[in-house]
């Protein structure tokens, strides 16, 4: 634990110095680092294969298995995704705005970066690489904690990174990797007040929770993705069930995928038995409320418990809904805050939905499944803040830092 301690201290040390460092320098270290990743692919299958015997033995789920599990085309996208990132444009030193004073005071707000950020993520080796890069682009130090299940494969990607960013021009000390996966190194990082700047989570409730619950430094998280498409009475029925059947099937396991579907009773009989063979043909498993049962026979009778949940599988919840307003209170009822749709031909439902639905991300006639920074033209990013401070949505380059206010006068006192 002493040299968890060390290495935030280390970070802590470097980030002032890599405030300093300029653009080129730190696209030259993100694409040597890339080139680094594509150099030593065997030493990396050497060590992911140690993490993919160790999770077999504690019979870990296939789709954890298939998470952890590196192949060349993984590598190189994880390569490619720090050439991305160093052709972003860099957001520190923009100028946000700027103001001259009566008294001759020159005021500019610029953006600068937040300093030290940490992350403790669960499973996903891409993940190391992905924050690391995005975290060192936005010119801050970044300390890494992954989990027991990807420990090798981790630990192998972030010194093959740190050796190669050191080598050109990024500050010693400016990424860490934790190195021990107990439970007290994480306590540390989440109770480094005064040297860590922000610690982002990246996995499960359980982690989500625990971070919560014990971290006195901020906190930048997400309460999870029980996503909702809405299908309103005037929605086009082919782009109903194509943004419907998208927003679920395309990828059951991500965060943006929709749990629930809403759909309007006057539309339910249009779009209800055809979707109902989709979800069949698509293996998805549907638990309904009793209207919907008419139409979909084989949906199970859905709980209190289905409209809250989070399948993160092929799973999905249905319920007819009476009206624009009843959609619009079951999704403030149980949305997370993350990412709601509402397929419509009438502007004004559109324009309501859209007012009225709290989330991080609303999408009119589009599926939720584009709830990313790649996505959304940013880049990689480094999560999806459900949260309202600082940052919100995909965690992009620009919310990996904050302002700072300089006043250049010529002798002014007040």
């Amino acid at each position: 634990m002493e040299q968890v301690k060390a290495q935030i201290s280390e970070a802590k040390a470097a980030s002032r110095l890599l405030a300093n460092v300029g653009t080129d320098a730190k696209n030259r270290a993100l694409r040597s680092m890339a080139d680094a990743l594509e150099n030593n692919v065997e030493t990396i299958f050497a060590e992911n294969a140690h993490d993919i015997e160790a999770g077999k033995a504690r019979e870990l789920s296939a789709t954890l298995l298939d998470r952890l599990t590196l192949t060349p085309e993984r590598i190189g996208n994880m390569a490619n995704g720090l050439r991305d990132v160093a052709g972003l444009p860099d957001p520190v030193g923009e100028v946000l705005s700027g103001s001259k004073r009566p008294n001759g005071l020159e005021i500019q707000r610029v953006r600068v970066p937040l300093g030290v950020i940490a992350v403790i993520y669960e499973s996903r080796p891409n993940v190391t690489v992905d924050a690391a890069g995005l975290c060192l682009k936005a010119g801050n130090a970044t300390i890494l904690r992954g989990g027991s299940e990807a420990i090798h494969s981790n630990m192998i990607l972030a010194r093959l990174m740190r050796t190669a960013g050191e080598a050109n021009g990024l500050p010693i000390g400016s990424l860490q990797f934790i190195e021990t996966t107990e439970r007290e190194a994480a306590l540390i990082l989440m109770r480094a007040e005064g040297e860590i700047d922000l610690l982002i989570p990246r996995g499960g409730d359980r982690l989500k929770k625990s971070i919560m619950e014990n971290a006195t430094v901020p906190v930048l998280t997400s309460l999870g993705g029980n996503c909702h498409v809405y299908i309103d009475k005037s929605a086009d029925v082919e782009m109903a069930l194509a943004i419907a059947y998208n927003a679920k099937a395309s990828r059951p396991s991500v965060c943006n995928a929709m749990e629930t579907l809403l759909v309007h009773d006057k539309a339910a009989c249009k779009i209800l038995l055809r979707f109902g063979d989709l979800l069949r043909e698509g293996g998805i498993e549907v638990r309904g409320c009793e209207r919907t049962m008419e139409f979909i026979a084989e949906a199970q009778m859905a709980t209190e418990t289905d409209w809250e949940t989070e399948f993160l599988a092929p799973i999905i919840a249905v319920r007819i809904v009476n009206s624009l307003d009843e959609a619009i209170a079951h999704i403030s009822r149980y949305g997370t805050g993350h990412s709601e749709a509402i397929v419509t031909q009438d502007y004004a439902a559109s324009q309501r939905f859209v007012n009225e639905i709290d989330a991080a991300c609303v999408y009119v006639n589009a599926s939720t499944r584009f709830t990313d920074g790649a996505e959304f033209g940013m880049g990689a990013e480094v999560g999806i803040s459900t949260q309202k401070l600082h940052a919100r949505g995909p965690v992009g380059l620009a919310e990996l830092t904050t302002y700072k206010t300089i006043v250049r006068g010529n002798g002014q006192i007040r």
